[in-house]
């Protein structure tokens, strides 16, 4: 008998197994007539521009479905027979004219910022660890990569003259999928540069530029530079793939937030120090103005502020004080995260090996840098250096991402501001916003071009959306969930046949989910904080809510945990263990690899926007803006921007139970409210249908929402306000040290090194004050200070006196500051100052008294973080106002 196996060709056994040892991707030579095609391909605007995506769509529209929308695996793969035709094909000929001018005024016709007078930065550099840009372009984890995506393409609109800094990854991050026990499974496909919309940075000559940071021992990190065109904006993208390393360097860049320890450190060693020498070569090379304003977004950039300081003291001569200050002064610092795990530490000792011995710059000594990063205040751990702290130090401007988180910030991080109250922690908050044309849908935004186009000309006129016909409204968002349900059984079919169900076990997915039913959305990243499995704290209950016979309501639930988070993989696996059940997989389905392309359709498609954070641990949360501009209501805990922009109308507030001890008393009160609202509002409203099949209330809901919420969501907002906030004063400040051969830095550093020295010092020794014997609203209370400057000029501080309401421990409630008047010499060398103060409010009120710093160029008076304050028992003198 012969076996089965003989008469199997033994050569096809033996390749079948071969995989090849190294990819490349092999571009289309376009005919002559279709060179703009390429044209099209290399700047990114096609993925936010729907005219353009058609004209890709009609090169071979089977193609363009098989390669799920990808441009650059398009003209990749599709036949020479094809392209042969449509060189020849007149009216697809004038179209491929017709979209190459149209990017080419859009790229050279001036815009919003081009419009503004005044002192607006010539160049700003934004510093992010990860963009999303578009789905074809997998370098984004999350919210981060989102918003960094959304701010290139807006500053892009609104021409505002932004260079992105990042790095490339080879691997980007995982692609996800499930076992059959719906565990998370992880796999990173290879991404070639040269089949992405890139090119290379060269040098004139055309050799390609490297760029090189030092290591230990003496050894260098190289990297090549790969430029992407976002619209206006470049973006620079580090790569260490090159010959010049060995593998271990080589992999630096191989994952986004592989890794950690010195893997982690080397990724933004070479994102803050490798990308400041990546934008000057590229300045240099291209004649892009240099930038005036550095803006880095967490810590993982925040090397940059130590290249800048290398670049001053070596090239101007500056010490390591006076290049600190100019380097501050053009510095933009933005923490987008409350929860510490999300911050950056490294072992001190890590650091130094990596900045000092013979890594050490003689301009930057590497004492210097642990200080920047040193937790040297109460409740600090002394043992790490903190890559938030250090941006922080290397910034003149922070800020928050909603104004909940700007205050969670102050909180945090108001160690650094010494004996400031946390009102007056110098970091601001500047609300996110979310790029229209990238997560609208496009059959809303041809609507609203059409029907109200003053909102899309100018931004204005959102107040007429209240005026659209109620059935125009429920017929787009019927058409968007039915779009929905349509991807999503395809995803789930997909997702069930790669874990092993065979086709009958997978029919029941031609029902699963209703274009008809009210569609919840969940789509998030998992940690512990954002409560994947909140809703299912009371399985039985989310059961009868899910198969309520009136009321049905269905969830779609997307979201990747961590490759190292074993905790978040258990909760996928728990939900989609419960989304496998029978009774309710028709209802509820977890839909894997969540990723842009998926956000969009969600955003787009559910009715309903969940959002159920551990309030306040959500720096803003874009998601649910996403929805609410494509006419979707939010279900939220009042967490992020969901707090700051709620009215009562424009959605649901889940009350929140923070402040309870048990974390498990707290989730069954938030988890039991969240099913309440469900069960007697969102559904009710829902499904309360007038005559004509419309639920009118529910539409009333949806234009309010989109009237009121609309403008302040939009990333164009968001955008000016960085311009107006924080870009522009930055420039104004930098300015300021630079000129005249940065003697502004000079005198400011030489001016603060005297502060510090004589500020121990300094003190209030006496406070007096006239009129609190039987005052009254109106009055005004004369106060007289001695002060001890400690040998500091009159000019070098401010005497303030704070005042306003007090509780019962006597601690002034949001007070008012007002500077006493220089008053002239006191005995001993001391110096007088005096002042009213007006009595305003009736009621328990209060003052005292403080010194700080006070000079010309200082940004605010808490900027030093000294103040000096009166001995506790003249700290206070209080009455009550009648």
């Amino acid at each position: 008998m012969v076996p089965a196996v003989a008469h199997m060709p033994p050569k096809r056994i033996a390749w079948r197994c071969v995989k090849a040892i190294r990819r490349f991707t092999v571009r289309t030579v376009l005919p002559e007539p279709l060179r703009q095609l390429e044209e099209l391909v290399l700047n990114l605007r096609w993925s936010w521009h729907h005219e353009t995506l058609d004209l890709f769509r009609d090169v071979d529209p089977a193609l363009w479905k098989a390669v799920h929308h990808d441009p650059v695996r398009l003209l990749g793969e599709v036949a020479p027979e094809r392209l042969a035709r449509l060189a020849e094909d007149r009216r697809f000929l004038r179209r491929l004219q017709d979209t190459a001018e149209d990017l080419h005024d859009y790229l050279t016709a001036p815009r919003w910022y081009q419009s503004r007078s005044g002192d607006s930065p010539t160049g700003i550099a934004y510093f992010s660890p990860e963009y999303g840009i578009t789905a074809a372009l997998p370098q984004y984890s999350g919210g981060l990569g989102i918003l960094a995506g959304d701010h290139l393409k807006t500053a892009s609109d609104l021409g505002v003259p932004i260079v992105g800094v990042g790095l490339l990854y080879r691997h980007g991050y995982f692609s996800q999928s499930l076992s059959p026990d719906g565990w998370q499974l992880e796999r990173y496909p290879p991404i070639d540069p040269n089949g992405l919309p890139l090119t290379l940075l060269r040098e004139r000559d055309g050799t390609p530029v490297r760029v090189v940071i030092g290591l230990p021992k003496g050894g260098g990190l190289h990297a090549q530079v790969w430029v992407a065109r976002v619209g206006r904006v470049p973006q620079l993208l580090l790569d260490s793939d090159v010959e010049e390393n060995d593998q271990a360097a080589r992999d630096v860049t191989d994952r986004l937030y592989g890794g950690g320890g010195d893997h982690r450190l080397l990724q933004e060693m070479l994102l803050g120090i490798g990308g400041v020498r990546a934008i000057r070569a590229y300045c240099r090379i291209t004649g892009h103005p240099a930038p005036e304003v550095f803006h880095t977004n967490e810590g993982h950039a925040g090397f940059l502020g130590l290249e800048r300081i290398r670049e001053l003291a070596k090239e101007e001569g500056l010490g390591f004080d006076e290049a600190l200050e100019a380097v501050r002064a053009g510095t933009v610092f933005t923490t987008h995260t409350p929860v510490p795990a999300g911050i950056d530490r490294f072992p001190l000792d890590l650091i130094a090996r990596y900045f000092g011995g013979s890594n050490e710059e003689e301009q930057v000594p590497v004492e210097r840098i642990l200080a920047l990063g040193a937790e040297d205040y109460p409740g600090g751990d002394r043992t790490v250096f903190n890559m938030a702290v250090m941006g922080m130090r290397l910034a003149q401007r922070v800020n928050g991402v909603s104004r909940l988180h700007g205050e969670v910030s102050r909180e945090m991080f108001g160690g650094l501001w010494g004996g400031f109250d946390t009102a007056e922690v110098p970091i601001g908050s500047i609300t996110n916003g979310v790029h229209a044309g990238t997560w609208v849908a496009r059959e809303v935004l041809e609507f609203t071009a059409r029907e109200l186009p003053a909102v899309m000309e100018s931004g204005r006129g959102w107040e007429a959306v209240r005026d659209v016909p109620e059935p125009e409204v429920w017929r787009m968002r019927n058409l968007l969930r039915r779009r929905l349900v349509t991807d999503a059984r395809r995803r789930l079919r997909e997702s069930w046949r790669q874990r092993g169900a065979s086709e009958a076990e997978t029919s029941w997915i031609d029902d699963a989910l209703d274009p008809d039913v009210l569609t919840i959305g969940f789509a998030r990243r998992v940690p512990s904080y954002k409560r994947l499995t909140l809703m299912m704290s009371d399985p039985d209950r989310l059961r009868s809510i899910l198969l309520d016979p009136d009321r049905p309501v269905q969830i779609v639930i997307a979201g990747k945990a961590h490759p190292a988070d074993e905790g978040g993989k258990r909760l996928i696996q728990e939900i989609v263990r419960f989304t496998g059940a029978e009774d309710v997989r028709h209802r509820i389905v977890f839909l894997p690899d969540y990723d842009m392309a998926l956000g969009q359709l969600m955003v787009q498609g559910c009715d309903v926007w969940m959002n159920n954070p551990l309030r306040p641990l959500e720096a803003c949360g874009t998601s649910g803006m996403k929805a609410a501009l494509n006419g979707g209501l939010n279900l939220s805990i009042r967490d992020g921007w969901w707090d700051e922009w709620y009215d009562g109308q424009n959605g649901w507030a889940i009350p929140s139970a923070d402040g309870l001890a048990s974390p498990d008393r707290r989730d069954e009160l938030e988890a039991a409210a969240l099913y309440e609202l469900i069960e007697d509002h969102v559904s009710v409203t829902f499904y309360d249908r007038d005559s004509a099949g419309l639920p009118r209330r529910w539409l009333e809901m949806v234009k309010h929402t989109i009237a009121t919420v609309g403008p302040k969501v939009l990333a164009s907002r968001m955008l000016r306000d960085y311009v107006d906030e924080l870009y522009t004063p930055a420039a104004v400040s930098e300015r300021s040290m630079v000129a005249d051969k940065f003697a502004g830095a000079r005198e400011l550093a030489a001016w603060k090194r005297q502060v510090r020295g004589a500020w121990p010092r300094v003190a209030v020794e006496h406070v007096e004050s006239k009129g609190e014997d039987s005052p009254q609203v109106g009055a005004r209370l004369a106060v007289r200070v001695v002060v001890d400057l400690g040998g500091l000029a009159p000019e070098d501080v401010a005497v303030e006196v704070a005042y306003g309401r007090v509780d019962d421990a006597d601690a002034l409630v949001e007070p008012s500051y007002l500077e006493l008047a220089d008053g002239g010499p006191a005995e001993n060398g001391r110096r007088r100052y005096t002042g009213e103060v007006p009595l305003g409010r009736s009621g328990a009120f209060g003052y005292s008294v403080r010194v700080v710093p006070n000079h010309p160029l200082l940004p605010g008076r808490t900027e030093m973080g000294l103040v000096a304050l009166p001995p506790a028992p003249q700290g206070m003198t209080n009455g009550d106002l009648r």
